[in-house]
């Protein structure tokens, strides 16, 4: 059986170009923190991925640091709360990474101190209406997951950049196990690791060069191919599942779909038939999709993404992601929404 993948906000197959540079750093025997020859060639390497993402992130190269992924970008950023007020919050809609370290909920008039705000949410897709980063304002900073924004949206900001943002190569072609924090503050964060001194005293441990090689080539990649306009096709495509989706099923809510979302994800709802239950048999079908974020380590439950948004608790228990790629076809989301419907089907004659 041939498989389809529409599970591209979970992880992308490795660019062509990744791969390559992965390849040839392989071939660099040096140490970066070496001064000899073979060291500056491999911290060569490192610096012009750095400039790479910083070009893909519209930040300057030394704001970036480069991490083992965004989930430890994301607790070195909450690491500096004392910076900020002393008091780090997430909204009830972040990704655990920066949602497991929320110490209360937002409250109107109360200081807030340090924020996590994502410019795009991972289960949903849904964005500022603006599609810009939020910036950080008079009394809060803010850390911007732009892990999903970056490589299929231009990364905006507006007049005033937040104070971290986070990002993770394997969401835009990339290697998985490398991300990086991006430093906007005037001061180098307090580092977690201590040791080396390596990432100019940010993050210690010898760099993972041959990662951090393919996060460059994947970030000039993916930054062609948004500069391109290659993700309007891949919106086009999402529309048409979703057309097809409801004219099979009346009864299927495609969560903000009339509000500014990533232009390859759709999230669908099915209320009373349970995510986890679609998730297999589509799986079985020869699709991968996903009930929520994969990177909460395999869990299928009810979205609190979805419990946050108001939906109920079985509501938030009947929802997939499906999320296209630049490689997806018309004919990869017919086929889905045929199989889905056939599925669907199937499902309510046995609850009839």
């Amino acid at each position: 059986m041939s498989r389809t993948y529409l599970d591209h906000n979970a992880t992308t197959p490795l660019r062509v170009e990744a791969r390559a540079a992965m390849v040839a750093a392989m071939d660099v025997v040096g140490n970066p923190s070496s001064v000899h020859a073979e060291g500056r060639s491999a911290k060569m390497l490192v610096e012009r991925a750095r400039a790479q993402v910083a070009e893909l992130v519209g930040c300057k190269p030394q704001q970036v640091i480069f991490t083992s992924s965004a989930t430890e970008a994301a607790a070195l950023a909450v690491a500096q709360k004392d910076r900020h007020g002393g008091v780090f919050t997430a909204l009830p809609t972040e990704h655990d990474c920066l949602g497991v370290w929320s110490e209360r909920d937002l409250v109107a008039g109360q200081e807030v101190g340090l924020v996590a705000i994502s410019a795009a949410n991972s289960e949903t897709g849904l964005m500022a209406d603006d599609t810009r980063v939020v910036g950080s304002g008079a009394g809060y900073s803010t850390v911007c997951d732009i892990t999903q924004m970056a490589g299929k949206l231009p990364v905006i900001y507006g007049d005033v950049t937040p104070s971290y943002a986070i990002l993770s190569a394997h969401k835009f072609g990339g290697p998985k196990g490398v991300g990086a924090l991006i430093n906007f503050t005037a001061d180098d964060p307090a580092p977690m690791l201590r040791g080396g001194g390596q990432e100019m005293n940010r993050r210690s441990g010898t760099e993972n060069v041959i990662g951090i090689a393919g996060f460059g080539a994947a970030a000039e990649a993916a930054g062609a191919d948004v500069a391109a306009g290659k993700w309007e096709e891949v919106a086009y495509f999402r529309n048409i599942l979703e057309k097809t989706i409801a004219a099979a099923s009346k009864q299927t809510i495609f969560v903000g779909k009339e509000s500014v979302r990533l232009p390859n994800t759709s999230c669908m709802l099915t209320p009373g038939w349970k995510g986890e239950t679609q998730v297999m048999q589509m799986d079985l079908a020869g699709f991968a999709v996903s009930a929520g974020s994969a990177c909460s380590s395999g869990k299928v439950k009810a979205s609190k993404v979805l419990l946050a948004m108001g939906y109920d608790e079985a509501e938030a228990a009947s929802a997939i992601r499906v999320s296209l790629g630049l490689g997806t076809t018309e004919n990869d989301v017919l086929r889905f929404a045929d199989a889905w419907a056939a599925k669907f089907e199937k499902h309510q004659k046995r609850a009839a």
